[in-house]
């Protein structure tokens, strides 16, 4: 088998599992809240767990990752998916699915980055624009997998089998990641774990970090707390869909979703060459992603397609900035540069999901588990201003310079 597909293949599967278990609670929320008597914030709370875990994996993931083996790493983590899984598909109460939930979150957590790292470590630099795009489409199709089809495998089973289900393909792909992936040459010499985590700590307090990273935080958490949870609920409750139409909905967004993986990294390539950075395209689609949760508000009785289909699309957009800002620092320190914003993004998807879970929490109950449309159109209100602040402070930043520039001639 050539290279590029024993790296691609193992990975590829891996993001997608990844992602099917980021968004498969936007379908399987109504039932859980049903069988469990959940309450919104409790259900924010749960599926939360697993981007809070997620993303306390990341620094040290970061370090994992440039000392040992990549293989070893993103294979032994996915066992902890699949035990997590397993404790999901077992609870029986709100405490068993947070801790299956975090346990997911740990052991999808470097789905993403060991494949980067893989990539980078073994393949030419001409190569890594095409396969880190095909490693983010299979992560959107594991957002396609995880809505209709998702829904239908729902009349075959329960939300329990589905994931038991997924638990088996958690052990069958790490088992893949591991005897497919080629062992690479590791440094001889390592720095201290002190002074890597010094090295880490400074990369977050560069500039060039503190002003571009915010952006690309607030608006990747913004659209993954909405996409993989409260997107399913405002489709049935505000716009009164059906499971069924609600989940078809989805599809199409997360459809749009892979066509902006891989459709902006191809606008953004064919920008720098007339001189417009990556970082640059990022804020632009950033912006266009914001008009796209107003325009998702601005008829709330209707769920208009071409809204959903933008704000999949224009939401991928803040992972530009993974590119835009590894252009700024030394390839030494790629890996923790990565995982510091993933740690940011993950952390913000924590607390924006179960932020607007506890909002839409204030309202009372119109059923079990289900609140006023008023509640949902309150919690994205918020998110939508989050990234609307987000926008702003990366528009200060960029403007400051110059400003003093202008102010010094």
């Amino acid at each position: 088998m050539p290279l590029t597909l024993r790296l691609l293949i193992p990975f590829a599967l891996g993001y997608w599992l990844s992602y099917v278990f980021r968004v498969i609670n936007a379908v399987v929320a109504p039932d859980i809240m049903a069988e469990m008597t959940l309450d919104s914030a409790t259900l924010g709370l749960v599926s939360s767990a697993y981007f809070l875990t997620f993303a306390a994996c990341q620094i040290p993931l970061g370090i994992a990752l440039d000392r040992y083996q990549t293989r070893t790493v993103a294979a032994f983590l996915l066992l902890f998916a699949a035990l997590g899984s397993l404790v999901f598909a077992l609870a029986q109460n709100s405490l068993g699915l947070w801790l299956g939930r975090g346990l997911i979150g740990i052991g999808v957590s470097a789905c993403l980055m060991a494949a980067f790292k893989a990539y980078a470590s073994w393949l030419k630099q001409e190569q890594l624009p095409l396969i880190n795009g095909l490693q983010l489409t299979s992560g959107g199709l594991g957002a396609l997998t995880a809505t209709a089809p998702a829904q239908t495998l729902l009349q075959l089973t329960d939300w329990r089998g589905l994931f038991l289900l997924l638990a088996l393909a958690s052990l069958l792909i790490a088992v893949l990641v591991r005897i497919t992936v080629p062992a690479r040459p590791l440094p001889t010499k390592h720095d201290r774990i002190g002074e890597q985590l010094r090295q880490t700590l400074a990369v977050v307090r560069t500039p060039a970090f503190y002003q571009l990273a915010p952006a690309s935080m607030l608006s990747q958490s913004v659209f993954i707390a909405t996409q993989s949870l409260w997107a399913g609920l405002w489709l049935q409750q505000v716009n009164q869909l059906p499971a069924q139409a609600a989940a078809d909905m989805l599809f199409v967004s997360a459809a749009s979703m892979v066509a902006g993986f891989l459709g902006l990294g191809v606008i953004a390539a064919r920008l720098n060459r007339l001189g417009i950075s990556t970082e640059q395209v990022s804020a632009g689609g950033m912006a266009c992603f914001l008009l796209a949760l107003l325009w998702i508000q601005w008829h709330p009785e209707r769920a208009q397609i071409l809204a959903w289909v933008a704000f999949g699309f224009f939401g991928t957009s803040g992972t530009l900035m993974f590119a835009g800002l590894a252009q700024r620092f030394p390839v030494g320190i790629s890996a923790r540069v990565s995982t510091s914003l993933n740690l940011g993004i993950f952390l913000g998807a924590f607390g924006v999901q179960w932020g607007m879970g506890w909002i839409i929490g204030t309202w009372p109950a119109i059923s079990e588990g289900l609140y006023p449309p008023e509640a949902y159109r309150t919690a994205l209100a918020v998110a939508t201003a989050l990234q609307a602040s987000s926008l702003l402070w990366y528009l200060v930043c960029r403007l400051r310079p110059q400003a003093s520039k202008a102010a010094s001639t």
